[in-house]
């Protein structure tokens, strides 16, 4: 495909792009919703609540230890080539995931839904930089991550939908007919482009990061499922991964043809740009995924109402995604990326508003002004981190914004979510003592798990809820607070580190017409 066509169909193979990658995220979105199903003897698979963690720490697992792989792969062998083989190799799993006949299968299958997942996530974001000239990539880069957004939102919505009319492998059947779509689009429409000199392989630093990434997150997942961070089974994996990492990022600084030189982490649109994503993920999802538990538990809402509840968050970030680009040339990257992390910090501390009978508009309120300012973090931060790297290393580049978008978002999971187990536990210990000893532990674990009791145990019961519904929301806030306070240390070192309007404005459009070639070789 030669550059001239490639400029022309350019917003085309963005929207190729944005489609392919919907699925991706949608996916764990939508599970969350059918994880009740799942456990159902009946109606599901009987998974236990062991089995349903795995079922979504298995994707985990491998998602975010390959990402960084695939990213250099991609720059090797051809992005369009691992982006299509991640887009098949995810719809054969989503189908296995589909009809497994047991939680076991379906965790095989999971994982491997996430090595697709990790083939393709990163090619996409490298495609669009090596496709857009500077002038237009940062626009370009803010439809991506209103994707991302609007993804995350309407995946309940599906959800609730598909379980409302069909079984629950529905929610991965789904798949399917989007990836035999996305496929037969990409083999027309999107360009293959790579490192044309890629130099020695590394194949010490690439196994470095696959090991270290993949025990750092198995234990930040043991640490949250446990709710001690002191136990071996945590502290081993945690202290191993980082000790690996820190070889990896010691290897890569020697190594004559490393993998991903860490030597540009020097350059604050990369370290800096980072910084603010993780923050930014760290403190918004795992307080997001919690609000799902208040919606469903404590208010009572279906998974369609609770997935309604969500779609604010997706509006915010497509009015606001795509005009970022704009905004930033005005203003700077420092202070959009700024403002954006402030507007999720104080989107946060609206948590502390919500109680069990507040109005359910003010919860959507909440979702808006999050979803507005994760809106202006994402672009501006992206397109930092990928401005900072030649277009040859852009798949280096797009997995380490992806690998640190993933480990933020499983620590501020595990981490939140210990935090609102331990002031929960604490809140019904008395409840606790007075019930039978068989189901303690049950109602100890989770609202749900309270809830479950309480029916079971008929009007002996009924007594638990409320004090439940109330331990649980004294979680919410104090996990909600302390999340707030790391949006505010994002927005902290976005102010300090980030580049401010002069280093963020893109060089001028060319001066030759649009079809003017891409510095990088596109071949067919």
């Amino acid at each position: 495909m030669d550059p001239q066509t490639v400029q022309r169909r350019r917003w085309y193979v963005l929207g190729v792009l944005t489609f392919s990658l919907l699925v991706v995220v949608l996916d764990n979105t939508i599970l969350n919703v059918a994880l009740k199903t799942i456990a159902d003897p009946d109606k599901g698979l009987g998974a236990t609540q062991s089995e349903l963690a795995w079922s979504i720490n298995s994707y985990t697992l491998v998602f975010a230890g390959l990402l960084f792989t695939f990213g250099v792969l991609g720059d090797r062998l051809g992005r369009k080539r691992v982006l299509l083989g991640g887009m098949a190799v995810f719809g054969v799993a989503s189908l296995a995931s589909a009809y497994a006949q047991s939680p076991e299968q379906l965790i095989w299958a999971r994982a491997l839904m996430g090595l697709g997942g990790a083939a393709i996530m990163p090619q996409t974001l490298s495609i669009i930089t090596n496709v857009f000239e500077p002038h237009e990539r940062a626009r370009a880069i803010g439809i991506w991550t209103g994707a991302v957004g609007l993804a995350v939102a309407i995946g309940p919505v599906t959800g609730g939908l598909l379980l409302q009319h069909f079984w629950w492998g529905s929610v991965f059947l789904i798949n399917v007919p989007v990836v035999v779509v996305g496929l037969v689009a990409m083999v027309f429409l999107v360009p293959d482009s790579r490192n044309t000199a890629p130099g020695g392989l590394d194949p010490l630093g690439v196994l470095l990061s696959v090991v270290g990434l993949v025990a750092l997150s198995y234990g930040i997942i043991q640490g949250g499922e446990r709710g001690s961070w002191l136990e071996a089974g945590v502290l081993g994996p945690l202290l191993g991964g980082a000790a690996v990492l820190a070889a990896f990022a010691w290897h890569e600084a020697r190594s004559e043809h490393p993998a991903f030189d860490v030597r540009l982490f020097r350059d604050p649109r990369m370290s800096a740009a980072v910084a603010a994503i993780a923050l930014c993920f760290f403190a918004a999802a795992g307080v997001f995924f919690f609000a799902n538990f208040y919606m469903q538990s404590v208010r009572g809402l279906s998974p369609l109402q609770a997935g309604a509840m969500v779609l604010p968050f997706a509006a915010a970030q497509l009015m606001f995604s795509p005009r970022s680009a704009a905004i930033v040339r005005r203003f700077g990257a420092k202070a959009v990326s700024a403002t954006g992390l402030l507007l999720v910090s104080a989107a946060l501390l609206g948590y502390q508003l919500i109680g069990a009978d507040t109005p359910l508009w003010v919860l959507g309120v909440i979702f808006f002004v999050q979803g507005t300012g994760m809106a202006n973090v994402m672009p501006p931060a992206t397109e930092s981190i990928m401005s900072a790297l030649p277009r040859e290393k852009a798949g280096s580049g797009s997995a380490v914004n992806n690998t640190a978008r993933q480990v933020a978002v499983a620590l501020g999971v595990a981490v939140l979510g210990s935090v609102v187990a331990s002031v929960y536990r604490d809140g019904i210990r008395e409840e606790l003592a007075a019930l039978p000893a068989g189901v303690r532990g049950m109602a100890g674990e989770s609202i749900e798990g309270a809830h479950a009791v309480a029916a079971r145990l008929g009007e002996a019961g009924r007594g638990l809820v409320e004090p439940a519904n109330a331990a649980f929301l004294d979680g919410m806030h104090a996990a909600a607070a302390a999340a707030a306070v790391i949006a505010f240390v994002g927005a902290m070192v976005a102010l300090r580190w980030m580049p401010g309007r002069a280093a963020a404005e893109p060089p001028p459009a060319p001066a030759v017409r649009p079809e003017a070639p891409s510095r990088e070789v596109a071949e067919v």
